[in-house]
């Protein structure tokens, strides 16, 4: 077998930075450059403590197979190792695997070796019965999230305790990226058989800690796992997340040492943050984006078949489309934002080299365009759409300023802001006609595109379907060049444009402040606090 390429032959195996799609620096140069947070020194980093994280949504089900939200990664981070993970450099590299895959020439055979010695919270052995065990749930539970994720896996082979082997019906270059995430995150057997579709509340995983208390819309408290195969460079007794939705508040209780971590600050606190000698600020570029998703088919929820939807902006493109000429993303990422995040027009990140003049493309601000578009799809204005959001202070000032720019381009935006676990149930309900929410991103592109608008993505909550389009993300998933897979996604985000079910606003960066008393808390480009290895200064 010769070593797989896979998706680390793909763009988002290399450094992400802040640059134009011709590699020339970009725009928002208010944000900086990548500070990711360094590794804790054992030389000068002392055992004990609990470290507290003011965190921004509460997570959804702390359970690998069924979670989307990226607050729940945090808390994963933690607890639930993966085969790979991606370091700063958004690269692939082992964590219960021992090497990257190998793969055979036809690239249907993907072999994985395994750690040994790891084991379960419960104490159980981590072996390659536990890997097949958690892949098959993924690929059979009925609320999976990861299905779509792993592709078309044909069975899973357990040679021996420290070797998987994954048969594949077509060669699938995405496999890699899906297993450095929630896909990858192995559950014990044991936990699985005795709490089913249950193991939320008690998920138990190979990882540093383990969890110990979930207090719904409150908190939620891991203690160190003795069972873990490193715990040498496990300094801390426990991480406490501490739920605070407003970032004013996030950023007071970092102040007053209440919290030594405050997840996704605010672009209007950043400045003087950054001026105080206690505290740090990482920041990187986001793999992911922030968009409007439209509602065009999600009738029965989230992967049920699309069914028709008696609204004018569900039935005609031009009207979505209207909607995006209406947008002026350089003003709203300047105004809300302080310029610190970036414009974007489609799931490409410009870093990638999967990217291209197509998959850069970006419908230009027209509010007179818009207003044509309107007129010809024949309804009057100002016409009127609800959009569902987050009732954070960020999102809601987000909306605020969409309502106050499309009304230029004949809309009547009304704003309906809801907690973000309500939001999440909602839009996989499809009880919303446009929806505000972005994704954090995966290091593979077809990861930030398939699960959200190809026919039956486990995370099209749009209900959306363009046969066009799902055969293109076909031929890209199959394929293992890149030129040919750039080729393939200017095309999908051509035909995307089209039908404006998705419109991409804005490339999110992390923005993470850390007290100085703290060593070793990282930020990548996936979005991830991880502070399973942090510790404090002695």
């Amino acid at each position: 077998m010769a070593a797989v390429a896979l998706a680390c032959t793909v763009a988002a195996c290399s450094p992400v930075s802040e640059s134009g799609g011709d590699g020339k620096p970009g725009e928002n140069q208010a944000a900086g450059q990548d500070n990711f947070g360094t590794p804790a020194d054992p030389a000068t980093v002392k055992d004990g403590g609990k470290l507290v994280i003011a965190l921004s949504a509460e997570p959804d089900a702390l359970d690998p197979t069924l979670s989307r939200s990226l607050y729940s990664r945090y808390v994963f981070q933690a607890i639930c190792q993966k085969l790979y993970d991606v370091d700063e450099q958004a690269q692939v590299v082992p964590q219960l695997a021992t090497a990257l895959p190998s793969t055979s020439g036809d690239g249907r055979t993907v072999t994985i070796p395994l750690r040994q010695g790891a084991r379960f919270a419960d104490g159980t052995q981590f072996d390659s019965a536990a890997v097949k065990a958690t892949l098959q749930r993924h690929l059979t539970n009925a609320r999976s999230a990861r299905k779509s994720e792993l592709g078309p896996i044909e069975s899973v082979d357990t040679p021996d305790p420290q070797t998987v082997v994954i048969h594949l019906k077509q060669p699938f270059a995405p496999l890699l990226g899906a297993l450095a995430d929630r896909a990858g995150m192995i559950m014990s057997p044991k936990a699985l058989q005795s709490l089913g579709d249950d193991f939320a509340s008690a998920p138990v995983c190979v990882g540093p800690f383990k969890l110990a208390k979930r207090v719904p819309q409150n908190s939620i408290d891991v203690v160190k796992d003795p069972n873990f195969y490193d715990t040498a460079k496990v300094h801390l007794d426990a991480i406490s997340w501490h739920i605070l939705s407003d970032a004013s508040i996030r950023a007071a209780n970092l102040r007053s040492g209440d919290a030594q971590v405050a997840d996704s600050i605010s672009t209007q606190d950043v400045a003087a943050l950054r001026g105080e000698d206690s505290i740090t600020v990482l920041q990187s570029q986001s793999l992911g984006y922030q968009g409007l998703t439209f509602n065009v088919g999600n009738v029965d929820g989230v992967g049920t078949t699309p069914k028709p939807i008696n609204r004018p902006i569900a039935q005609n493109a031009k009207i979505r489309q209207a909607f995006e000429h209406a947008i002026d993303r350089k003003a709203l990422v300047q105004a809300v934002f302080n310029g610190y995040h970036a414009v974007a027009c489609s799931p490409i990140s410009p870093a990638s080299p999967f990217s291209s003049p197509e998959a850069q493309n970006c419908p230009p601000h027209d509010p007179a365009k818009a207003k044509q578009l309107l007129a010809e799809a024949g309804v009057s204005t100002p016409h009127q759409v609800t959009m569902l959001v987050s009732n954070t202070p960020d999102s809601l000032r987000l909306a605020q300023a969409l309502q106050a720019m499309v009304k230029d381009g004949g809309f009547d935006l009304k704003i309906n802001p809801v907690e973000y676990s309500s939001l999440l149930d909602e839009q996989d309900r499809g009880n919303f006609e446009l929806l505000q929410l972005g994704w954090s991103g995966r290091i593979d592109p077809d990861a930030n595109i398939t699960n959200f608008v190809g026919t039956g993505g486990s995370q099209n909550v749009a209900g959306y379907r363009n046969p066009q389009l799902d055969a293109v993300l076909d031929q890209a998933r199959q394929s293992t060049s890149t030129d040919e897979r750039k080729k393939l996604y200017g095309q999908v985000v051509t035909i995307l444009q089209q039908d404006d079910a998705l419109i991409y606003l804005y490339r999110q960066r992390n923005l993470t402040a850390v007290s100085k008393q703290i060593q070793g808390l990282q930020v990548f480009p996936d979005g991830v606090i991880r502070a399973a290895f942090a510790g404090y200064t002695k």
